[in-house]
C-alpha cells in the first residue's frame, strides 16, 4: 500500500467529512431559525411547524450520513489503493 496514497486518502475523507458537517449545521440552523420565527408570528401553528421542522432536520441530517458513508468506503474498501 502506498503511503502517499493512502495519506491524501485520508485528507480527502477528512476535508468531505468537514465540509458535509459545515454545510448540515448551516443547513439545521437556518431550518430551525425560521422555525422559530414562524412559531413567534403564528404561535398556534407551533405543532404544524415542530413536526415539518424535524422531518427536514431528518433529511438535512441523513446527507451527512450518506457523506459518513461514502468516506468510510473511501478508507476501508478504496479501489485507488491496490491491496
Amino acid at each position: 500500500m502506498d503511503a502517499s496514497a493512502l495519506g491524501l486518502t485520508c485528507f480527502a475523507a477528512a476535508i468531505g467529512m468537514a465540509i458535509a458537517a459545515a454545510g448540515c449545521g448551516i443547513g439545521q440552523g437556518l431550518g430551525l431559525k425560521a422555525a422559530c420565527d414562524g412559531t413567534a408570528r403564528n404561535p398556534e401553528a407551533g405543532g404544524k411547524i415542530m413536526v415539518t421542522l424535524i422531518l427536514g432536520l431528518a433529511f438535512v441530517e441523513s446527507l451527512a450520513i450518506y457523506a459518513l458513508v461514502v468516506n468510510l468506503i473511501l478508507l476501508v474498501a478504496n479501489p485507488f489503493i491496490g491491496g
